[in-house]
C-alpha cells in the first residue's frame, strides 16, 4: 500500500488500558509493514475530564511498550480554530445549521419519541429556519442525509449497511463553541490524510455519522477496520476485576514489554499457530485479514505464560538491568550491587526457567542475594540432622580443596562422596540445599554453588553442619 498513515487518538480522560493499547499496537504494527506513518493525536476536548496526567501515562505507557509515533502528539485543545473554521465552511455552504433548541426541550422530546415507540433522535425543528444570527445559546447541527443507506466496507467485518433515516443531524459545534468528538475527529483525519482508521467495535456506529461529514468537506474518506471487543474469561466486557488495569501496572508487576507486545498481538490475531513473536516478526507478518472477527478473550495465566518465555529468551543481560527496580524494592539492591560483574545474570539464567514474572524473580532471588539465611524451620528439624554431619562435613573439606569451582567438577566431587558413603543423591543433596539455601526447593545445586562461590558455599555448609549438630531427629 502507498501513503499508509494511521492513527491512535485516546482520550485522556484515565489509564491507558489493555483494550487502548491492542489499538495502538494493531495501528503501529500496519503503519510499521506497510512502510507507513504512525500519528498519535490527543483527543483532550473533554476539558471536565482530561487531565495532563492521563496525558503523560499515555505517553509513559507508549513508550514503554516501544510503540513509536513518527508525528505527534497533537493535541485537539490546541487545534480548536480548526475545527470552528471547518464548521463554519459547512455553514457557509448550507450543510450546517443552527439550533437554539434548550436542553429541557430536547429532553421532553426524547422522552415523547421514547414513549411512542419512536427513534430517539433529533427532530430536525431548526433544521429549515435559516437561522442565521442566533441570539443565546445555539449549537451548530450538520445536515446529515436522510434518505439512502451509509455503506462501510470494513476492512475487519465486511459490508455494514446503515439506514440514513435512523442518523441524526449531530451536534458538530456545541454552545460554548467546542467541537463534539465526531466532528473534531472527522477534521483531524481529514487534515492529518489518515488513509486508515483502524479502532475499537464500539466506534462502528460513529461511522455512517463521520462519512457524511468528509463528504461534505470535499475529503476522501479513509478506509476503516473495527477491531472486536476483549471480553474477560467469563465473556463480559474487560472491566478492572478481570486485569484490565493500567498498562504501567504490568511494568510494575515484573512483565516485559516485549511479552506484553506479544500477547496483545495474539489478541484477536493470529499467524498459523505461532504463539511467541519477535517485534520484528510481527511486523513482517502483521495483516488485517487475520484479525479475528469475533471479541477476543484476555487470560491473565496466558498472559503468564508468554511473558515467562520471553524471560528465558531473552538476553540475561538485558532482563538483569530490568530486574534491577524489582531488587530494590525487595530490599536487596544495595546488596545486589556488591555482588562481581556478571554475577546478576548468573542470578537470571538460574532462575529464568521457574520465575514467570521479574518480581516472582527478585522474591526468589532473596536467599541468594543476602548472606543471612531465613530458614525453613520444619526442613532444618527433617533434613538437618546429626546423621548428616559427617556427610556434609567431607563435603565441605573437598569442596575448600576443589580447583575449579564449576557444575562440572563439583557434580563429580558430590557423586564420588554420596558413591563412598553409600548414599542416595536425595539423601545428601536435599540437607545440601537446605544449608544453602534455607529450603528444600531451588533450582538446580550446581548451579546454586557457583552463583554464590566458593566462600560463601562453605560457609553455609559449615552453617549447616552446626545446626545439624544442635537438631534433634525428627
Amino acid at each position: 500500500m502507498n501513503d499508509v498513515r494511521v492513527r491512535f487518538a485516546p482520550s485522556p480522560t484515565g489509564y491507558l488500558h489493555i483494550g487502548g493499547v491492542r489499538t495502538a499496537l494493531f495501528n503501529w504494527l500496519f503503519a510499521r509493514h506497510h512502510r507507513g506513518q504512525f500519528i498519535l493525536r490527543i483527543e483532550d476536548t473533554d476539558q471536565s475530564r482530561s487531565t495532563d496526567e492521563a496525558i503523560r501515562a499515555i505517553l509513559d505507557g507508549l513508550s514503554w511498550v516501544g510503540l513509536d509515533w513518527d508525528e505527534g502528539p497533537y493535541r485537539q485543545t490546541e487545534r480548536l480554530d480548526l475545527y470552528r473554521q471547518h464548521a463554519m465552511t459547512l455553514f457557509e455552504q448550507r450543510q450546517a445549521y443552527w439550533c437554539v433548541c434548550t436542553a429541557e426541550e430536547l429532553e421532553a422530546r426524547r422522552k415523547e419519541a421514547q414513549a411512542r415507540g419512536l427513534p430517539q433522535k433529533y427532530d430536525g425543528r431548526c433544521r429549515d429556519r435559516q437561522i442565521t444570527n442566533p441570539g443565546g445559546e445555539a449549537a451548530l447541527r450538520f445536515k446529515a442525509p436522510q434518505a439512502g443507506e451509509t455503506v462501510v466496507e470494513d476492512l475487519i467485518k465486511g459490508q455494514v449497511v446503515f439506514e440514513n433515516s435512523l442518523l441524526d443531524d449531530l451536534i458538530i459545534l456545541r454552545s460554548n463553541g467546542f467541537p463534539t468528538y465526531n466532528f473534531s475527529v472527522v477534521v483531524d483525519d481529514a487534515l492529518m490524510g489518515i488513509s486508515h482508521v483502524i479502532r475499537g467495535d464500539d466506534h462502528l456506529t460513529n461511522t455512517p455519522r463521520q462519512i457524511p461529514i468528509f463528504h461534505a468537506l470535499g475529503h476522501a474518506v479513509p478506509q476503516f477496520g473495527h477491531l472486536p471487543m476483549i471480553l474477560g474469561t467469563d465473556k463480559a466486557r474487560l472491566s478492572k476485576r478481570h486485569g484490565a488495569t493500567s498498562i504501567l501496572a504490568y511494568k510494575e508487576m515484573g512483565y516485559l514489554p516485549e511479552a506484553m507486545v506479544n500477547y496483545l498481538a495474539r489478541l484477536g490475531w493470529s499467524h498459523g499457530d505461532q504463539e511467541i513473536f519477535t517485534g520484528q516478526e510481527l511486523i513482517e507478518k502483521f495483516s488485517l485479514d487475520h484479525v479475528q472477527k469475533s471479541s477476543a478473550v484476555f487470560n491473565p495465566e496466558k498472559l503468564l505464560w508468554v511473558n515467562a518465555e520471553h524471560i528465558k529468551s531473552s538476553e540475561p543481560s538485558r532482563v538483569a538491568a530490568l530486574l534491577r527496580p524489582f531488587l530494590d524494592q525487595a530490599g536487596l539492591g544495595a546488596e545486589a550491587r556488591t555482588k562481581p560483574a556478571g554475577w546478576l545474570e548468573q542470578l537470571v539464567i538460574l532462575f529464568r526457567e521457574r520465575a514467570r514474572t521479574l518480581a516472582e524473580m527478585a522474591t526468589a532471588a532473596k536467599p541468594y542475594v543476602k548472606d543471612e539465611l531465613a530458614f525453613d524451620e520444619k526442613a532444618v528439624k527433617k533434613l538437618l540432622t546429626p546423621a548428616i554431619v559427617p556427610a556434609l562435613t567431607k563435603l565441605t573439606d573437598r569442596l575448600a580443596g576443589v580447583p575449579d569451582f564449576s557444575q562440572a567438577e563439583l557434580e563429580k566431587v558430590f557423586k564420588r562422596l554420596v558413591e563412598e558413603e553409600g548414599m542416595k543423591m536425595g539423601q545428601l543433596a536435599q540437607p545440601v540445599r537446605v544449608a544453602l539455601t534455607g529450603g528444600t526447593a531451588s533450582p538446580g545445586l550446581f548451579e546454586v554453588m557457583v552463583l554464590l562461590g566458593r566462600e560463601r558455599t562453605l560457609a553455609r555448609l559449615k552453617k549447616g553442619i552446626a545446626l545439624a549438630g544442635r537438631s534433634t531427629p525428627s
